[in-house]
């Protein structure tokens, strides 16, 4: 961590015309100065002056992790409180005159609130389109970071046939799985699902009792958190034994769309043609009414985060932007299939941070 997010948001900051950022614990507190501070009813909260030198207010009580954290050597003033004090007139404080501040999007309603209280004259607008474009161009440190985080994942995918089997409940598989998240080189396990059969049409489902049987198609997606802070996300389809002859035939569709989106990820093409790109060949297939979602979102501290892989969003992709390529098909009541990739955007192509194979993954029901 280096003081040159702080610098770089400040002066954003300063060009969008806001007296200051205020940004309480989540992502982009943990992205300015790498605290991953506890979200309490005590504030804490991040004072990015655009006049001056930024400050970390902090209950006395958190002081210690404060300092702890990487926070704590880039040389900025912690403020802390006690009990007794009024933390949201303390920040007030720090900004007199102002007139115009960010808050992060994250913020807890009760502490926008508070904040607007305590500084009537003062507009609040949302820091989110400030911060998102810094974090949108992730840096050579932040994309070998995600890369060892895709790594980390497929090893996981690597080891889902010892565990994915008739006779098993998804919700069995699914505790396996997550075991093997944090053993495969994560810190936190963020998602499992183990959509199987029927359930695999539902793109968020949750886990649950039904048990695997022969000829299932299942969708696994899983992802977690690495203790640098930056998330994985990755999706195969797996057949436990025999797949019919039509769902085959839609896997294979699958595979090109998923292979005609990330074709197209290159600096200076819009998100918007990376969704199109991948939605055209399910849509020629005929499969086009069962793609039913986005084809991506970006990723870093956060699973889901800017840039969005959709139609309408014309932003222009750039060198450091990461981002999941995922279509797939979904028919109720009958099965769906989905294949995930996170990518990032190179100075003159694309590069795939998840590296397991594509084919259609058909595993023994009975092992032994």
């Amino acid at each position: 961590m280096d003081a040159d997010r702080l610098l770089r948001a400040r002066t954003a900051a300063v060009d969008a015309g806001l007296d200051a950022l205020l940004v309480t614990p989540g992502p982009d507190l943990r992205y300015l100065t790498g605290y991953d501070a506890i979200p309490l009813e005590r504030l804490t909260c991040l004072v990015l002056r655009s006049g001056g030198e930024p400050a970390l207010v902090v209950p006395a009580l958190e002081r210690p992790a404060a300092e702890a954290s990487p926070a704590g050597s880039l040389g900025m003033e912690i403020v802390d409180w006690n009990e007794t004090d009024d933390p949201v007139e303390l920040v007030a404080k720090m900004l007199p005159s102002a007139r115009r501040v960010g808050v992060d999007d994250h913020m807890w309603a009760e502490k926008v609130l508070r904040f607007r209280t305590a500084m009537p004259d003062t507009q609040q607008v949302l820091a989110g389109p400030i911060l998102h474009e810094l974090r949108m161009r992730k840096r050579p440190d932040e994309v070998e970071a995600l890369r060892e985080a895709g790594a980390a994942i497929d090893r996981v995918h690597a080891r889902v046939g010892e565990w994915l089997r008739s006779g098993r409940t998804e919700r069995a598989i699914g505790r396996d799985v997550a075991d093997a998240i944090i053993a495969e080189g994560h810190a936190r396990v963020d998602f499992v699902i183990v959509a199987s059969g029927p359930n695999s049409a539902s793109p968020h489902h949750e886990n649950g009792d039904r048990v695997i049987v022969p000829g299932d198609p299942v969708v696994v997606d899983i992802g977690g958190t690495t203790d640098r802070g930056y998330c994985s996300d990755e999706t195969r389809t797996y057949v436990v034994g025999t797949p019919s002859d039509a769902f085959v035939e839609a896997y294979g569709v699958l595979r090109r769309a998923q292979a005609a989106g990330v074709e197209q990820v290159r600096p200076g093409v819009s998100a918007e043609s990376v969704d199109a790109a991948a939605r055209d060949v399910l849509a020629q297939a005929g499969l086009g009414e069962y793609f039913v979602h986005r084809t991506g979102h970006g990723i870093g501290l956060e699973t889901h985060e800017e840039p969005y892989i959709v139609a309408g969003n014309a932003r222009v992709l750039e060198p450091g932007m990461v981002f999941s390529v995922e279509p797939g098909f979904y028919m109720p009541k009958r099965y769906g299939a989905r294949i995930e990739d996170i990518v990032v955007t190179t100075d003159d192509g694309v590069e795939r941070l998840n590296l397991r194979p594509h084919e259609l993954a058909i595993l023994d029901p009975d092992p032994g």
